[in-house]
């Protein structure tokens, strides 16, 4: 009861009033709301004209991946002298995986776990932290307020007390096991975002050395290389007009592809569908033993891009999404698959190239465009959701800053950010001319995605557990069910480590080291910080000792701290020996919510000394923080006047407003002494201030203007 007392008394020493809506409707809002789009309380509504236009849109976005997985699924498969029974077990393998992975548990369950609109790992990661109180390095900036309960999009907490709820907020360990799950996952994904364009770029191409003898591997490799460069350089647009230029070719994929399979199904092998039977699913296995245990990993790739449809449900809808992949997706893939199946039950040599011998030779040029139109569009996908969870952990404070550009004027979920698209596209062209198009990449792929899903499998476990009050026995089955099955395919694909699986844990590690140490130092700070922070009555003795004199205007300090007044105010008037009028200690805090209101953005109190101020300033992980202009100051001033109920300080907050205002941030730089242990001094010494110097800083992503800036420099001895 004590610390959760500490976290909702969370500004120190001084009042906070939450007005209600009614009150704040009377007054003038200012158009500094223009940044945030949810102006109504209502969440955002679409009808069914605009959620169908969604649906055609993330044709061209989300399904790309998954769609063009015909393209390398049998080509993928090492299986000797295939006969008709092992053709029908590997089709049934297909059908029940795509059915039950994509179908069932992402298109049923996992988009129902939305955090208003967003998806993705860190989605995830926010719905839990709003109905379980984690308190960790990550979370430590963030502590859950009692105010933060009362926000809009502010899940409702759950009234079940759940043991595994109870468990997570008082086990530190088990918090930590969630926190490494999510960074992890975090990381898996973004090595997707370079493995998609990769393998979809190169499966497409390689088609042409059918019809081509004069074009060998390295010219395929070249071909792909210069095909993924336009992709990327194709970014800066956004994801709706990549939508809208991509999308006829998606439905000119998914209508040929389902075509030839209905003419294959029909020329060769009429009664293809028997093998929906999971009973030639035990043949199968019964006939290749451990082989066609190896074989899983191969087969695992017709999910593909299934994950793509959470982690990219920002830049869309939950409704169209489930429309598109139902209505069109699903049944467009068992008709791909079950025409290429129909044609190797005849011609079981063509096994490893499948999709393009499969072709009927009088279209195969005009499939061979569309197929390589169609595997640019596949790397879409995870390109756009690499952007949405670089966003949602950079807001978070589990990444370094980078620049992230809104690319849409209607939905804010659509983003792209230069420098992660630069990175993508260069581990991308790597990894191409790396493996120069051979297998590796296939099973480099396939352990990224495998991962993935295993980590939503378990953080929809946790989900299931604390928020959503299901049934144990439900939540059981949904676990054994999904674990098992992706947990199964994942063995199959351990094998392949060696032969090019380790590329994604490599991109991971990396991705993991950045949040890592990212994480770490900020944490470090903030616990220097809370340990040297001022009250108001030491405040006030400062002031008196150093005899400080007070010049008009206002002043912005900017700090981290939730709590008490923070060390850069002792620096700033040791050195200074001065305040302005009015003085306001500013507190930014980015909630694990999807969006904060203007009218919930604001807590304003009074500190000590006269004309000395706190603020908290919240946002949620979608919100643009933007101070380039005075409409910020003006939303922060209107919020000091209800605080103030004597003329006289009303008085002399109107007369400071008049004169400049200055905006006074710490240049802070960590330091360990020898006395810490080796890897901390090389994190924190060397690590971290690299990533301080070397990405963008509070001052660019706020947008403050630099003559109305102030930067004071900071040295912090660990």
């Amino acid at each position: 009861m004590e610390a959760e007392d500490d976290r909702i008394d969370h500004i120190e020493s001084m009042e906070v009033e939450v007005k209600d809506s009614s009150e704040f409707s009377r007054r003038r809002m200012p158009s500094f709301s223009r940044y945030y789009k949810e102006k109504p309380r209502e969440p955002q509504e679409y009808s069914v004209l605009q959620t169908l236009l969604f649906a055609y849109q993330s044709l061209g976005v989300v399904y790309g991946d998954l769609g063009t997985s015909p393209l390398y699924v049998f080509s993928s498969i090492n299986l000797s002298n295939p006969e008709e029974k092992d053709i029908l077990g590997i089709l049934s393998l297909i059908f029940w995986t795509l059915t039950l992975i994509a179908l069932v548990k992402y298109v049923f369950i996992v988009l129902q776990a939305d955090d208003h609109g967003e998806g993705g790992t860190f989605a995830l990661y926010s719905l839990i932290c709003q109905h379980v109180n984690l308190q960790t390095r990550i979370t430590k900036q963030n502590a859950r307020l009692e105010s933060d309960t009362n926000l809009r999009f502010f899940s409702q907490r759950s009234t079940l007390q759940s043991r595994t709820k109870q468990f997570l907020e008082k086990s530190p360990r088990a918090q930590a096991l969630v926190i490494f799950i999510v960074l992890f996952g975090t990381c898996m994904v973004i090595g997707d975002g370079a493995l998609t364009p990769a393998i979809s770029v190169l499966s497409a191409v390689q088609g042409i050395q059918q019809r081509s003898s004069k074009i060998d591997q390295m010219g395929v490799v070249l071909i792909s290389i210069a095909i993924l460069l336009v992709l990327f350089l194709f970014q800066s647009y956004g994801s709706s007009r990549v939508g809208f230029a991509f999308s006829p070719v998606m439905i000119l994929w998914f209508g040929c592809t389902s075509s030839i399979g209905v003419y294959n199904i029909i020329k060769f092998y009429p009664g293809i569908f028997k093998a929906l039977s999971p009973h030639y699913i035990f043949v199968f296995f019964d006939r290749n033993q451990k082989h066609g245990w190896e074989v899983l990993g191969a087969v695992f790739l017709c999910v593909t891009g299934a994950e793509a449809m959470f982690a990219d449900l920002g830049h869309f809808t939950k409704k169209s999404i489930q429309i598109a992949f139902s209505a069109f997706i699903y049944p467009a893939l068992i008709l791909a698959y079950g025409g290429q199946a129909a044609y190797l039950v005849k011609h079981p040599e063509s096994l490893r190239s499948a999709f393009y011998s499969s072709i009927p030779d009088p279209v195969f040029w005009p499939m061979f465009v569309i197929a390589t139109l169609a595997a640019i569009v596949a790397s879409q996908s995870l390109i756009s959701a690499s952007f949405s969870i670089i966003r949602q952990s950079m807001a978070l404070g589990c990444f370094p800053r980078v620049t992230m550009l809104h690319t849409s004027k209607s939905h804010e979920g659509q983003v792209y950010s230069p420098e992660v698209n630069y990175f993508l596209m260069v581990a991308c062209i790597l990894i191409v001319a790396g493996f120069k198009g051979g297998p590796e990449i296939g099973n480099a792929f396939g352990v990224a995605v495998v991962w993935v899903m295993l980590i939503t499998t378990c953080l929809m476990t946790v989900v299931m557990l604390t928020i959503w009050d299901t049934n144990v026995f439900l939540v059981a089955v949904f676990f054994m069910v999904f674990f098992s099955l992706e947990g199964t395919y994942m063995t199959s694909l351990l094998i392949k480590v060696p032969q090019g699986g380790w590329v994604p844990f490599a991109i991971s590690v990396f991705f993991l080291i950045i949040m890592l140490s990212w994480t770490y130092g900020r944490s470090k700070k903030h616990e220097y910080e809370s340990k040297r922070k001022m009250t108001p009555s030491d405040l006030s003795q400062l002031i008196s000792e150093v005899q400080a004199c007070y010049v008009p205007g206002v002043c912005l300090f900017f700090t981290d701290l939730v709590n008490g007044i923070p060390p850069i105010v002792r620096h700033y008037i040791k050195n200074v020996g001065a305040l302005r009028r009015i003085t306001v200690i500013i507190t930014i805090r980015t909630l694990p919510i999807r969006t904060v209101l203007p009218d919930e953005r604001y807590f304003v109190g009074k500190l000590g000394p006269d004309g000395m101020y706190r603020c908290l300033v919240q946002y949620g992980y979608t919100d643009v923080p933007a101070m380039e202009d005075d409409e910020f100051i003006a939303s922060v001033m209107e919020k000091i006047k209800e605080q103030i109920d004597r003329n006289d300080e009303l008085t002399e907050l109107e007369s400071a407003k008049v004169h400049d205002v200055v905006f006074v941030m710490g240049r802070t730089i960590l330091r360990t002494s020898k006395q810490n242990g080796c890897i901390e001094r090389i994190v924190i010494n060397y690590v971290y201030r690299f990533l301080q110097k070397n990405f963008r800083s509070t001052v660019s992503m706020l947008g403050i203007h630099p003559e109305k800036l102030l930067q004071v420099g900071i040295l912090y001895e660990m």
